[in-house]
């Protein structure tokens, strides 16, 4: 009987399949579903309905990939969490604004912590960590906590997660145990992230369980990591904060294995955000310090990915001088909702005959319940706001005018759509392909009606108003390409400034070709890979604007989802050596693994039992993960004066299952 891997990539807004036969490294069959954010194991089973074989018995291996973290992430939508930071200077972080990178609101300063040689600091406050938690508990999700120099100790960590359990029953996630790097408020960064990423990797891997036992498939199931490796479902539900570029990671690999290139740049445009990957010598190229997301800098090896928040569902509104916006922000689209939702295609139907008052934005801006909210809402009038979508979708307006106010800051609206206990649907790219027939499965009039609408707002004609908004799409694209490759800042000006910085003024040049003296043309050395679904839309110009070749492989639709059963299992394992000082002059140096230090008394001991130490652990990982004929790999990484890290990486093809 043959065997299949089954790969599933869960977006923002689609999720996609496709079943492959690693023998002859074939794709068998591809399907293309809506994400289904009130219950994922609907849009999940209908993916596997339309790729399962005759026999399920035959899918050997499932392997899923998902942006649901990255997404969350760009559209600051985590869940609440507070962060406990032991033995943090509270003046220092304050004076620097380093508290911006700590990704939560809600973090706490708390006695303890220890110093660059593992001693306390100052005694930890049990007390103060139980008191806190017992009266935050009913606001937040999960506790992060992070102490200072807990790589080199975490006492002070530990002694703080039996404190924070002991009160409340909340999942709690320590530092020390996602980095062991010393940069104290990356580290506090990537626990906070990793904690408030919990429940919504749980919920997703728990709904691809339901969904396999449903379907009948008893094969095991692993998760795309965010530099492309594989890992057990267990472990990402424990480590969300590693799926960070699991979808994008998925999808460079899917269009380097389709595309058959060994150098390209590829990028994939989703509904949510648009990612942009270098291929180099058949490899996603990795970022080893960690990766970012939106402001936030993690501790996280990924992919080296650009995301941004630009994609087929992207907000179409206008900034405060009345100019045409695109993104960040995710929303539904009008001729989604409007095809599931009568009343809304029959509002929208009124309000394009409605004559008395004038149009606003706001007016296409419908809000819809979600799900029901896990924590208790405080805010009375947010209560009646629930209340009143359990009906059925509203416009912005009809909410505020029934509660007689005027934002919805008054009710705390924009924390309910932050915890995606309410959705909104507003004009989009998505509804603009309705407009010119290049994608139209949903309400087309409703797409018309707003398109139309929000061109008379801005004095422009239909088609003006459409290629207006591509254009903007195609310039921000290229702009990033830039600034992803070069490292150069190409941040746009107001439309009524004249960049007096050089790049900017290159790059637009390039765009326009205006200025009457002197040219610029911008070329990047490599291909382009378009992927996802409005690729063959909005790339191909992007492409000539960058004076490149674009390709459109086959299959470039479901990238992602070829990624996921493209690639390798990896499975890793790092220890630090730092030397022991003494009055300024080093006397030894430590071997500092997740669970133990040792001390050696010369670098070369440290050294050798380091590879040696991290050889074993490798292939013991891959051993009990199932890795064919294992092949391991050492490198030894810098990290400040006389300090390495070792990793150990085992690497090979998962064994299938037959069940």
């Amino acid at each position: 009987m043959s065997e299949f891997i089954l790969g599933i990539d869960t977006g923002g807004t689609y999720t996609d399949g496709v079943l492959f036969d690693p023998n002859k490294r074939k794709i068998i069959k591809t399907t293309k579903t809506l994400t289904t954010k009130k219950d994922l194991k609907v849009g999940i089973l209908n993916a596997l309905d339309d790729l399962l074989p005759e026999s399920s018995s035959s899918v050997a291996l499932v392997i899923i990939s998902t942006t649901l973290a990255t997404n969350a992430i760009a559209e600051k939508k985590g869940r609440p969490v507070a962060l406990f930071l032991l033995g943090y200077d509270r003046e220092l972080v304050e004076n620097f604004q380093l508290d911006a990178q700590f990704a939560t609101a809600s973090h706490h300063y708390i006695q303890g912590g220890h110093d660059l040689y593992g001693n306390p600091q100052a005694a930890l406050d049990v007390e103060e960590i139980k008191a806190k938690a017992d009266q935050l508990a009913g606001n937040v999700d999960a506790f992060a906590i992070s102490g200072y120099f807990s790589p080199l100790n975490p006492s002070h960590e530990d002694h703080a997660f039996q404190a924070v359990t002991s009160e409340v029953d909340r999942p709690v996630i320590l530092g020390h145990q996602l980095s062991k790097k010393l940069d104290s408020v990356q580290r506090a960064a990537t626990a906070t992230l990793n904690a408030s990423l919990l429940s919504i990797l749980k919920d997703f891997i728990q709904a691809m369980h339901q969904a396999l036992e449903e379907r009948s498939i008893k094969a095991p199931l692993m998760v795309v990591k965010g530099d492309g490796a594989l890992m057990n479902s267990g472990m990402a539900e424990q480590l969300p904060v590693e799926t960070i570029h699991s979808g994008p990671a998925a999808s460079a690999i899917g269009g380097q294995f389709l595309a058959q290139k060994d150098k390209a740049l590829v990028i994939d445009i989703g509904g949510t955000t648009t990612d942009i990957a270098l291929i180099d010598q058949g490899r996603v190229q990795i970022r080893e310090e960690g990766t970012s997301v939106g402001s936030y800098n993690t501790a996280v090896r990924a992919a080296n990915i650009r995301s941004i928040g630009l994609g087929g569902d992207s907000l179409i509104d206008f900034d405060l001088e009345d100019q045409i916006t695109v993104g960040p922000y995710r929303v539904r689209p009008l001729a989604n909702l409007a095809h599931e939702e009568e009343k809304v295609a029959q509002d929208l139907e009124r309000l394009s005959h409605r004559t008395r008052k004038k149009f606003n934005p706001q007016d296409l801006e419908y809000w819809y319940l979600l799900r029901e909210p896990s924590h208790a809402i405080h805010n009375p009038r947010a209560r009646q706001v629930l209340r009143m979508l359990e009906s059925g979708p509203l416009s912005l307006p009809v909410i505020l005018e029934k509660l007689e106010l005027f934002h919805p800051l008054q009710f705390g609206g924009l924390s309910l759509l932050k915890e995606e206990i309410i959705g909104r649907a507003m004009l989009t790219p998505t509804d603009l392909l309705h407009v010119t027939g290049e994608f139209s499965p949903w309400d087309t009039e409703a797409a018309h009606i707003g398109v139309r609408l929000m061109a008379e707002y801005k004095h422009l004609q239909v088609g003006e108003f459409i290629t207006m908004v591509k254009e903007l799409m195609v310039e921000r694209i290229a702009r990033e390409i830039i600034s992803y490759l070069t490292g150069q800042t190409l941040e746009p000006v107001p439309y009524y400034v004249t960049p007096d910085d050089l790049g900017l003024w290159l790059f637009q040049e390039n765009l326009t070709g205006e200025d009457p003296y002197v040219g610029s043309k911008l070329s990047i050395k490599m291909p382009l890979i378009g992927i996802g679904a409005p690729a063959d839309t909005f790339l191909p110009p992007v492409a000539e604007l960058l004076h490149t070749e674009y390709i459109s492989p086959p299959h470039y639709e479901v990238a992602n989802a070829v990624g996921a059963v493209a690639g390798n299992v990896v499975m890793e394992t790092e220890v630090w050596i730092y030397p022991q000082v003494r009055n300024t002059r080093t006397v030894g140096y430590f071997v500092q693994s997740r669970k133990e230090r040792k001390r050696f008394p010369t670098q070369n001991a440290a050294l050798e039992h380091a590879r040696t130490y991290t050889r074993q652990r490798a292939m013991e990982k891959a051993e009990k993960m199932g890795i064919i004929d294992p092949h391991v790999e050492i490198k030894q990484l810098p990290d400040g004066a006389e300090s390495y890290r070792i990793r150990a990486q085992s690497f090979g093809n998962p064994k299938l299952h037959q069940a």
